[in-house]
């Protein structure tokens, strides 16, 4: 499997669909919401991307299986797309501009090949296994590597919130205070999927969450593996299957940890 020829294709799929979502998203008025949980909402644009999404990438890969956040799926050995259609669908319901297309292809179980496109700003952050994690926006195509900052004060931290309904918020908001108080600065933005691309790219030296599934997160394990990133299930499960993920650069992931664990001290 040619990884960085497949990535080509990827990108250009995923940023034909992606400015199409974009365009619908100018219409908020005629979107059509459903409620799958109190916090958890899709739309029909979500639908469609996925769907679109799908009729593209089974067709890049001969046999290659699917795991879509609307549309369901499983991990398998197979060559597995992971994606998710619009992550970030309650900002993007209310035309607040933060929001993604995540896609990763999975071979034996682990992430090769990833793509986050913000088409807000037109910014694609892509990577390939040995290949290099690389942003393309109106500035040009340039390499991505995570921030060198190792003080936590003069540091920005990045996280989203559990689900309201999860039960997880009696474990996170401790920690959103340490975080608070130890951090010079925190984000929450609603996507998780670009957190971690900013990560990626420097522009957030760490992250954490509780309550994330693999299609938040798959596409951006490639692009931080390939600009030198670390990541840690802090539920000890392999990372596809954890639900508490903690990344950042390896100068600030001994503070990250540190202030993630100080509940249990």
């Amino acid at each position: 499997m040619n990884l960085e020829a497949l990535c080509a294709d990827l990108v250009r799929a995923t940023a034909t669909i992606g400015h199409e979502v974009w365009l619908r998203s100018q219409a908020l008025h005629s979107l059509q919401i459903s409620e799958k949980a109190v916090g958890d909402i899709a739309t029909d644009v979500d639908l469609w991307a996925e769907q679109a999404l799908r009729g593209a990438l089974l067709t890049l890969v001969q046999g290659s299986q699917w795991w879509g956040e609307e549309t369901g799926g499983s991990l398998s050995a197979a060559p597995t797309w992971i994606v998710d259609p619009i992550d970030g669908t309650a900002n993007f319901a209310r035309g607040y501009p933060q929001w993604s297309l995540s896609v990763a292809l999975a071979v034996d179980g682990k992430p090769v090949l990833g793509v986050i496109f913000d088409p807000n700003r037109d910014e694609l952050f892509y990577a390939s296994q040995g290949s290099g994690a690389w942003l393309k926006n109106r500035h040009g195509l340039q390499r991505m590597a995570c921030s060198h900052e190792s003080q936590p004060l003069k540091g920005l931290a990045a996280t989203v919130f559990p689900k309201p309904t999860s039960g997880l918020m009696t474990l996170y908001l401790p920690q959103l205070t340490r975080v608070l108080a130890g951090f010079g600065q925190v984000r929450r933005s609603g996507s998780m999927a670009l957190e971690l691309a900013y990560l990626a790219a420097g522009r957030v030296d760490a992250f954490w969450e509780r309550g994330m599934q693999a299609w938040d997160a798959a596409a951006a394990l490639v692009l931080l593996q390939e600009a030198g990133g670390q990541v840690m299930a802090m539920d000890a499960l392999p990372l596809l299957e954890s639900r508490y993920l903690a990344a950042a650069s390896p100068a600030m992931m001994p503070a990250l940890l540190n202030i993630l664990r100080a509940d249990a001290m």
